[in-house]
């Protein structure tokens, strides 16, 4: 951008001297900025960018962002704005309007990361796609999204998290999305917002500023009844989808008339897809083009990783971890598997029913119609106790932490078992990998 965009996209005050032809890409960090570039101060609870503009100049800056006029003369570029965040989301939206690519915003209290791999995989057989990249899923991500994004982009897939509401009603106003789809409605951060009605609130809020017509979401009576939008809604389920061969590692089926072929397996990867086909139809795409797509498609890491930790096999998806994904992960589990070692661990922001739906996971696979006395159900962690619990149709075991856990498997679990990892990501399941294979784990 232009420092005469800079200038015209956050209604900056000049305080220093401006080349505004200079041409400079944004930064937000001094330890890797480079010459050339403008840097962008961002504060958060702990930090303040703004104690760093005189670090971000000496390493070649050519001009800085600041929300106060400082003491000091820089000789450089300096554009004064009441808050950097702002500032740094406008500047995304006047790229985000520049590049005017087709931009499709995915939201979801699960499933929304696998949803934006999907309708990447599938959109990239027509178009040039750009996506959000791992987990940058909050205002400060979709912006980094925005400059990264190459020039000569077609369509920005954004994945939208939240923990509270007006937050995707946020990103909603600065990418303006023309595809809006909701993965589902569950229960992850419902003790933050209390129940899931406000948890549909909060998902809704994507199409705020929606300028496109089309919303694509899970057939879902609370988010029927609490979105407000004009324009086409697409709603779609399992139901709709007849399975014709199902594999731990693929999944074939119809849908519309038209039959698709995903090289993972589990009923919410097809349904998922869902969504990405719904989103490959109404940008134009062919059928071929949509089924070529899906079937591209991979896991990212940590999604169903399979790993070897000093001869067990390990399926690694703690990724992240609510109710809805672990009945899910469970499904899948002891639809394919005859004797699978399952370790579950503690699922985090459930609030004060964290009790209940930990102990609900465990009545949910005790009575599951799939399990045998051969699998095993391990869990480590303080709430997840309660899982383990709930289940005395096949051996379970709790573990205080992962170290037990792990000595318990080397002993009492023989090489050709297959281990399943599921937690929240602050229990670092994969630590347990690392403690398998007999290394550091520092």
């Amino acid at each position: 951008m232009k420092i005469s965009e800079l200038i015209k996209a956050t209604n900056a005050k000049i305080l220093e001297k401006a080349k505004e032809d200079t041409e400079v890409n944004i930064s937000t960090d001094t330890r890797t900025i480079k010459s050339g570039d403008f840097y962008l101060p961002l504060k958060g609870a702990n930090f303040d960018g703004e104690k760093f503009i005189s670090q971000a100049l000496d390493k070649g800056a050519v001009g800085a962002f600041c929300t106060s006029n400082p003491q000091t003369k820089f000789h450089k570029t300096i554009l004064q704005v009441e808050d950097t965040l702002k500032a740094y989301l406008e500047l995304a939206n006047w790229r985000r309007n520049k590049l005017n690519p087709h931009v499709v915003a995915i939201t979801g209290s699960s499933g929304k990361t696998t949803t934006k791999e999907l309708v990447a995989s599938v959109l990239s057989e027509k178009f040039r796609t750009f996506k959000t990249p791992l987990n940058h899923n909050n205002e400060i991500g979709f912006c980094q999204t925005i400059f990264e994004a190459p020039e000569n982009t077609e369509v920005l897939v954004l994945e939208m998290g939240m923990r509270g509401l007006g937050e995707i009603e946020l990103l909603s106003k600065y990418s303006e999305p023309d595809i809006t789809i909701i993965s589902n409605v569950g229960t992850a951060h419902i003790g933050r917002l209390g129940s899931r009605e406000n948890i549909a609130k909060a998902k809704c809020e994507i199409v705020k500023y929606q300028r496109g017509n089309v919303f694509i979401a899970h057939d879902d009576d609370l988010i029927k009844k609490t979105v407000e939008f004009g324009g086409e809604k697409i709603f779609y389920s399992l139901k709709d989808v007849k399975i014709l061969e199902k594999k731990e590692h693929y999944s074939k089926f119809e849908y519309k008339n038209n039959i698709y072929e995903l090289n993972v397996g589990g009923d919410y990867n097809i349904e998922n897809a869902l969504a990405a086909i719904n989103a490959g139809i109404k940008l134009g795409m062919t059928i071929p083009q949509i089924q070529s797509g899906l079937k591209k498609y991979s896991p990212i890491e940590k999604r169903w990783e399979v790993v070897n930790a000093d001869g067990y096999k390990i399926i690694n998806d703690s990724y992240n971890a609510n109710p809805e994904s672990m009945r899910a992960f469970v499904d899948t589990i002891l639809e394919f598997y005859s004797k699978p070692v399952i370790i579950l661990g503690d699922m985090g922001e459930l609030g004060e029913e964290e009790v209940r739906y930990h102990r609900e996971l465990g009545e949910y696979i005790n009575s599951h119609k799939n399990l045998k006395q051969d699998v095993i159900v391990l869990s480590i962690g303080i709430l997840s106790k309660n899982i383990t619990d709930e289940i005395n149709k096949c051996t379970s075991k709790h573990f205080e932490n992962k170290e037990d856990a792990v000595e318990y498997i080397k002993t009492n679990i023989s090489k050709d078992s297959e281990i399943f990892l599921k937690a929240s990501r602050s229990m670092k399941f994969e630590q347990i990998i690392i403690l398998l294979e007999g290394k550091n784990n520092e």
